[in-house]
């Protein structure tokens, strides 16, 4: 749960490495984030806080889930290695330090005395343990090729099933310092770390407990709040963690995350005080709220994408022509302005646009009329042997959700209209959807994606042959080539290429960019959310009101 191309992307790489050398001369000019309250404020007495989380999460366990329905409560109950301040530069987390000479031998130093919830040290050891969990087959984790992006020694082998755990590139030289190997130089290995997915998790209270280890009773953080109460389809509460090592800057006693799917039922209590930070806003009070509410709106830019997937292996969607006829008909311009309307942009990538500070050029048929597109979409699917006569039927497959919903019947009409193409709608629960289309049962699918970390890696990771990640279950080895190159060179000349490739096949439909947008209390103070659209509830306080 994300969200393009000049030369300045290596002064990002360049930032990296100084970042790293700072750190390792004595951590200079760096603070982390933290709850900064203005002289004069007068906090109220309670200290606790209620934000709307959506749907409920699958879990709480970091390696068996996906979305930011779980990695945003993940985020505020543990902590990773670093992470990125307000300024998006690396900041010290779990690691107080660390260093690199040639950015593929790294070594990390903990702080130390830092504790788990339970009392209990984090060590290296746990984030040795934590790092060959993820890879492990038998966890099965969506983001199992994670380290293998990040070209963590042999993690390639290991997911392959050709090397043992106890061969990946990492290894704790003593209880606080850690050493990471990589198959060839990353400049933004510190940037992919930010992501929640790479917080440690306790060795122990695994061993002990299982896979009950996430229970309240049983549960063991390193964040700044750890878990207190879980009541399914309910809520999920975390209550402050005295034990985190930057306490003294937290001032939220107690964080409420209710699961509210419904958008009109977020808002309806967020009316009537009953929750403090919205989900989202409801598109059809947007207009409304802007003019009565203003003041407590929060809308800002992310990197993500909204996109309709396809099932590449299933006839006819292994027909490129048909693919390319289905996107073409979408006019992303009424999607991004009648039917949302909320400041969200029309994609023609996939990757967002600014994303490391880089923009690439959009396709060919981005400046073409509406018109042009369909012609252009008429013909192919007629080439692909589908018209009037012989109508193409899809089955359009997104999760519950007024907005999904919206979009999923406007793009039908269009396709009706304009190509004589019968979808069929289907609805379902987020983790029902969820196990459908990992097991391939879907034509086309809503999705998205937000950037893990900034750079353009992030999304093209995601159609590699063979990714965890690739919804599509998209091959093409020219684009494979293309992206390893990227990430080597950091060049904007391999980032195009591989986008053009994107466009051309059409795995999936980039459909629009997204927007984080809020309803806040006036009295909520300290809000940011992150181009990611992380908040960090230990930043946040509450005002006297």
């Amino acid at each position: 749960m994300h969200k393009i191309i000049s030369g300045i992307i290596k002064n990002r790489t360049s930032k990296v490495l100084t970042c790293s050398i700072a750190l390792a001369l004595g951590g200079i000019g760096f603070s982390v984030q933290a709850a900064v309250v203005p002289p004069g404020t007068e906090l109220a007495e309670k200290q606790e806080i209620v934000r709307n989380n959506g749907a409920f999460p699958a879990s709480l366990d970091v390696h068996k889930v996906e979305s930011n329905t779980e990695l945003d409560i993940i985020h505020d109950f543990f902590d990773g290695l670093v992470y990125t301040d307000r300024q998006g530069n690396i900041e010290p987390r779990l690691a107080e330090r660390w260093e690199t000479k040639d950015n593929q031998t790294w070594v990390f130093h903990l702080r130390k005395g830092i504790k788990w919830s339970d009392g209990t040290p984090i060590t290296a050891h746990d984030v040795v343990f934590s790092w060959r969990r993820l890879l492990d087959p038998t966890m099965g984790s969506p983001y199992s090729s994670y380290l293998e992006t990040a070209h963590v020694m042999n993690a390639k082998d290991i997911l392959l099933g050709k090397k043992k755990a106890e061969e990946l590139g990492i290894k704790a030289l003593d209880d606080s310092t850690l050493e990471v190997t990589l198959d060839k130089p990353v400049a933004y290995l510190l940037q992919m770390l930010t992501h929640t997915v790479m917080v440690p998790i306790s060795e122990k209270a695994v061993e002990k407990y299982g896979d009950k280890w996430t229970q309240p009773e049983n549960f063991v953080g390193s964040g700044a709040f750890k878990l207190s109460d879980w009541r399914v389809n309910e809520k999920v509460i975390g209550v402050r963690n005295p034990l985190y090592w930057d306490d003294k800057n937290t001032i939220i006693n107690k964080v409420t995350f209710l699961t509210i799917v419904s958008e009109k039922a977020d808002l309806n209590r967020y009316l009537a005080g009953e929750i403090d930070i919205t989900k989202t806003i409801a598109l059809d009070s947007f207009a409304s709220l802007k003019k009565e509410h203003s003041d407590q709106m929060r809308i800002t830019p992310m990197l993500s994408t909204y996109y309709y997937a396809f099932n590449t292996k299933k006839p006819p969607f292994n027909d490129i022509r048909v693919r390319q006829a289905l996107s073409l008909a979408i006019d992303r311009d009424v999607i991004a302005d009648k039917v949302l309307g909320q400041g969200q942009l029309p994609a023609y990538n996939i990757i967002p646009p600014n994303i490391g500070g880089l923009d690439l050029n959009p396709p060919e048929y981005a400046s073409w009329t509406q018109e042009q597109r369909i012609e252009k979409a008429k013909a192919l699917l007629n080439e692909a042997g589908f018209n009037k006569s012989n109508p193409l039927k899809i089955d359009l497959l997104y999760n519950t959700r007024e907005t999904h919903k919206k979009i999923a019947i406007a793009v039908a009409s269009m396709w009706k209209k304009h190509l004589d193409v019968d979808a069929s709608l289907q609805n379902q629960e987020w983790k029902v959807m969820l196990d459908n289309m990992h097991q391939g049962k879907f034509d086309v699918v809503r999705y998205a994606w937000t950037a893990d970390y900034n750079s353009p890696m992030s999304f093209l990771d995601t159609f590699l042959t063979g990714s965890s990640l690739n919804v599509p279950v998209y091959e093409n080895s020219q684009f494979d080539q293309l992206v390893i190159k990227a990430g080597e060179t950091n060049d904007v000349k391999y980032y195009q290429e591989t986008t053009d490739i994107l466009t051309h096949d059409t795995p999936a439909i980039p459909i629009y960019y997204y927007v984080s947008n809020r309803l806040v209390k006036p009295y909520v103070g300290g809000f940011y959310a992150t181009p990611m659209d992380y908040i960090s509830t230990k930043d946040l306080y509450i005002i006297k009101h």
